[in-house]
């Protein structure tokens, strides 16, 4: 089961969370991998994709925002889009668009910024909008404040968070075709209600980004584990790795889940909405009606029962065979 733990260093300005994604992304990579038009992802992508899958979570987790956070590249190689989308209670959907040939060596220039035209947006947009209102939207090159090109999700992330948040974050990720995890530790703001070390001018030295004695310390440790232990360890033993020497108070773990907006009904209406006649001469070119969601991948079949079943009265229906593949 996929979890989320979230911890504080106790007397510190500093926050931290886990993500393991193991059930739910294995579905986005099955659904995806079950079309028979797109197949399966190329490792590369399917690594970028699942660090962006947890770190989105992770993101969602951090923010507590009353509505939807979606993750998006727009890129000038192979691959041409990659979303992540997370719901509050943390339902998650993932995709990717491949235009062309994907390179063995994996990276954000590689596979979306060749050209350097690539650039990362977040959206939050909210559950309930007020008259008028639209979705927040921040939108950042691939490349860092001296122009350099980024050349991780994490780097990407770091660098999107310190420039729209001026909070400092150190982000850790990492995945493969079973599992998508990551690590977030960001520094809280010394002052105010919350503040956790004292009033005066060492805090407010201490609150300037990349001033937190306690927060480097942290992030250097945090950068020193490994994408296997983070791919293979459970969240106690990285945890305790890692920060073994700190206080913490540990939160009970949040479950992340795969959840996507498609279902069978719905692709049905949308097949009511071509006409019985166009159905049954599309039923007359194949065997069954193929309808594929355009975002997890999952394909649809209706085959000439299925199908008729449609444009009948809701008291002549009669179970169909009902296929999804």
């Amino acid at each position: 089961m996929s979890e989320l733990h979230k911890f504080l260093f106790d007397g510190l300005p500093v926050r931290g969370m886990l993500v393991r994604l193991t059930d739910a992304w294995t579905e986005i990579l099955r659904r995806r991998a079950s079309n028979p038009t797109t197949g399966a992802y190329p490792q590369a992508v399917c690594n970028m994709l699942g660090e962006m899958a947890a770190a989105s979570a992770l993101m969602q987790a951090n923010i507590k925002f009353d509505g939807s956070l979606v993750l998006q590249i727009f890129g000038d190689g192979p691959v041409k889009v990659a979303v992540a989308e997370v719901q509050p209670d943390l339902a998650l959907r993932a995709t990717a668009t491949v235009v062309g040939p994907v390179p063995h060596a994996e990276g954000l220039v590689q596979l979306v910024n060749q050209g350097d035209g690539g650039r990362c947006a977040i959206t939050l947009d909210p559950t309930a909008k007020l008259p008028g209102q639209q979705p927040y939207q921040g939108v950042v090159p691939l490349r860092d404040a001296q122009g350099n090109p980024l050349s991780s999700v994490g780097a990407m992330l770091e660098h999107y968070m310190l420039q729209s948040e001026q909070l400092d974050t150190t982000l850790v990720l990492a995945a493969n075709d079973q599992i998508a995890a990551g690590l977030l530790i960001q520094r809280l703001p010394m002052q105010g209600d919350a503040n956790l070390s004292g009033h005066g001018a060492h805090a407010s030295a201490q609150d300037q980004m990349g001033n937190n004695e306690a927060y480097n310390h942290l992030a250097i440790l945090a950068r020193s584990l490994k994408r296997e232990e983070l791919l293979t360890l459970d969240a106690d033993t990285i945890l305790r790795r890692l920060f073994w020497e700190q206080r913490m108070t540990r939160f009970a773990p949040l479950h992340p889940r795969f959840a996507c907006t498609c279902s069978r009904e719905r692709v049905g209406r949308m097949i009511q909405g071509l006409g019985q006649d166009e159905v049954e001469q599309i039923l007359q070119e194949r065997d069954t009606v193929e309808v594929a969601c355009e975002f997890c991948g999952l394909q649809y079949q209706f085959d000439p029962v299925d199908a008729a079943q449609l444009f009948l009265q809701p008291g002549q229906q009669q179970p169909g065979s009902g296929q999804t593949h």
